[in-house]
Formats: C-alpha cells, structure tokens, sequence
C-alpha cells in the first residue's frame, strides 16, 4: 500500500548519521551545499530543552564560519522555535507543516535566492523531513532522534509509518539501506 503513495525517490536519504554533530558539514559545502535547513525537535534538542547547549552554540559557530545559510525549520509553536532560534541568532521558520511544500516554500523566501540543489535538510523524522526535503528537491540526511520517550501521540504515531517506509527502502534497495547504516536509525 505504502508503495502507491511514496515513490521510491521519496524515502532515499542522502546520508545518516546518528546525531547533527556527525554530519560531514565540509563534505556538503563541498558538494555546492551552501543553505542549510536544519529541524529543531529531537534533533537539536529533545522536547523537554527549550535553549541551546553549548556544542549546538559551538556547531552553529561552525557552520557560520563555513558560510552556510541556515534555517531553522520546525512544525511546533513560535514562542519555542523563536526563543532557540534567537538565542542562536538564526532565522527560523516556524508551523512549517512539514511535509507540505507550503513550508518549504516559505522557508526559501525566508532566507530568498535559495536554490533547491543547494539545500541539505537535516532531521529526526521520515515521515515529515525526509519525504518532505526530497519532494521539494532537498539533499536530506537523517539523524537519530534524541529523546524518543519526549516525543507528542502524532510523532510516535508517524514512527510507525516511519518503520513500514524504512523497511521498504531495505527490501527495494538493500546496498543502499546498508550502505547508509539504516539499520541502526531508532
């Protein structure tokens, strides 16, 4: 059933590594990345923080000096994604109604002049920003969700379909499933 809806094209990420901090930042800006889309909820921080750590200050530094654009690009409320964003001096984007195009069209006029081939999306979830980044045209890596246990009914409840589409991507393109180490995504 799962196969009707979500063509193959769809559920591939690009990469996954188990947190943002393992993201190849220098690899991306060398493959002509230069905007970067990045979630908030577990995977920048779990539901139960509300301000950054200090290695996410660290990282956005990084990624800063490297001269990606970034935005934050989340689903939940703007009081929570404004305080993060802020503290972080970074755009932000928020009930962006992944995976919906809308969002992400309005996060392209966020930050304007954004070219679909040059942005990576960097999140927990397949159902919102896998499926999302990759029909809008988006690089997509996946991280690890930070605290599984914080997450709201709706985001455990795509964790199933979540589950379904990752196994289909192993049974249609094993090589890749490995290759990627898609077994270990929790």
């Amino acid at each position: 059933m799962i196969e009707r809806f979500l063509p193959r094209k769809w559920i591939t990420p690009d990469g996954y590594v188990k947190t943002v901090f393992d993201v190849s930042w220098e690899k991306l800006r060398s493959e002509g990345t230069d905007t970067i889309f990045i979630d908030l909820d577990n995977t920048l921080i779990s539901y139960k923080e509300q301000d950054p750590t200090d290695a996410i200050r660290t990282l956005f530094s990084r990624l800063k000096e490297l001269r990606f654009r970034v935005l934050i690009v989340s689903n939940n409320h703007q009081p929570r994604v404004r305080r993060f964003a802020d503290a972080l001096e970074v755009p932000y984007l928020h009930s962006a109604k992944k995976p919906t195009m809308l969002g992400f069209a309005r996060a392209e006029k966020i930050l304007g002049g954004v070219t679909r081939k040059s942005v990576c999306l960097i999140g927990d979830q397949v159902m919102t920003d896998l499926i999302g980044g990759k029909r809008r045209g988006y690089k997509v890596v996946l991280v690890d969700a930070i605290d599984r246990d914080s997450e709201n009914w709706f985001t455990k409840h795509n964790r199933t379909w979540e589950k379904m589409v990752l196994n289909r991507l192993k049974r249609i393109e094993p090589e890749l499933y490995e290759r990627l180490n898609l077994r270990e995504k929790r």
